[in-house]
């Protein structure tokens, strides 16, 4: 039988995918995001799991939680799957869009991106990644702070592209998202179970908040 607490904790987890789609519905019914007055989005900057992965997480990691094989992507150009976890865009891709600056947010790993691309922003979630070192290791991808460091590596070559203190200017009107936590609390929490010998939902809960603090902290 669930315990009190692990029912709590599902039933919240519930509610937040129920919020999350209202919020996408409503975003997309009202059309363009409205910006306050004076104020510019330059670029997307992504961090995150597979919600919001656009095929970092495709053929260049060895890892079970791929999403590079049919149907994904039916729904995409081409129909053909690209790395990401849908039949055609996420999340990210409808931000982007939403705000007017390019259709699709690509991939930090794609091979063939373009100077405007990083000038506009890229994605660098990982599907199967969570906040929990553990998470990323029981779905054989890199941990959240590869995705740090690839940030680190992102911001030098914006310096190569548009010189320090256009990169400065960029970095400062960008807008920076974490969808994270999902893999967290259901597959290394319930479904493999392995933190719930050390901790129970609450104290779980605490430690994801402290992870959480720590990666936002850091990415300041």
């Amino acid at each position: 039988m669930m315990r009190r607490n692990e029912r709590n904790t599902s039933t919240a987890s519930f509610w937040v995918i129920i919020i999350t789609i209202f919020l996408w519905c409503v975003l997309l019914t009202e059309g363009r995001v409205k910006l306050p007055e004076n104020m510019t989005v330059s670029a997307v900057i992504m961090f995150g799991d597979s919600i919001v992965d656009t095929g970092n997480n495709n053929n260049n990691i060895l890892s079970p939680a791929r999403s590079n094989f049919p149907p994904y992507g039916r729904d995409f150009r081409g129909g053909i799957p690209t790395g990401r976890y849908s039949n055609g865009k996420v999340p990210s891709d409808l931000l982007v869009d939403e705000l007017g600056i390019k259709e699709l947010l690509p991939p930090y790993a794609d091979p063939n991106l373009t100077p405007k691309d990083l000038l506009t922003g890229v994605c660098f979630a990982v599907g199967g990644v969570g906040y929990d070192p553990l998470t990323s290791k029981l779905a054989n991808v890199p941990p959240l702070s590869d995705q740090l460091e690839k940030f680190k590596e992102y911001i030098e070559k914006l310096k190569r592209i548009a010189g320090e203190e256009q990169t400065k200017v960029i970095l400062a009107n960008s807008v920076a998202f974490v969808a994270l936590s999902s893999n967290d609390i259901a597959n290394t929490y319930f479904t493999a179970g392995v933190r719930r010998l050390q901790y129970d939902t609450s104290a779980y809960t605490d430690l994801m908040i402290s992870y959480a603090s720590d990666f936002v902290k850091v990415q300041n």
